[in-house]
């Protein structure tokens, strides 16, 4: 019941902090450097995939092994690992293989990923380990 619990406190901060952030730099950082390869919208279900899977992982490789330290600490750092990795993967990818990808927006992105995963895995972890 704690995972389950801690995976929608992941979730929800992440789709808040997501919210917040998107909805104030997707003008300001991304729109003007990727241009006409962005889509009008959003495509919905890729992106409610995306949300539903990523705090599962930030509850796997963060918050369970905090939760064995007894360590609110070593969530946020574990997320913002975790967030890291993931998003570098991403970023990394698209600077090797799109024209329009800056370093400067993956420089962005990966730090945005391991504040968002922070957020997350603390949230998580809070909620978790009232259970």
């Amino acid at each position: 019941m704690n995972y389950l619990a801690g995976y929608a406190a992941a979730l929800v901060a992440s789709l808040a902090a997501d919210a917040v952030w998107l909805g104030t730099m997707a003008k300001r950082i991304y729109r003007p450097t990727l241009g006409d390869i962005l889509i009008p919208g959003v495509n919905l279900p890729p992106a409610i995939v995306f949300y539903l899977l990523y705090p599962a992982g930030v509850v796997l490789f963060a918050v369970v092994p905090a939760l064995r330290l007894g360590s609110p600490a070593a969530a946020a750092v574990y997320g913002a690992l975790f967030g890291m990795f993931a998003y570098a993967t991403y970023d990394l990818s698209n600077y090797a293989t799109l024209r329009n990808w800056t370093l400067q927006l993956t420089l962005i992105d990966v730090a945005w990923g391991m504040v968002l995963s922070a957020i997350a895995a603390s949230a998580g972890y809070m909620v978790a380990a009232r259970f």
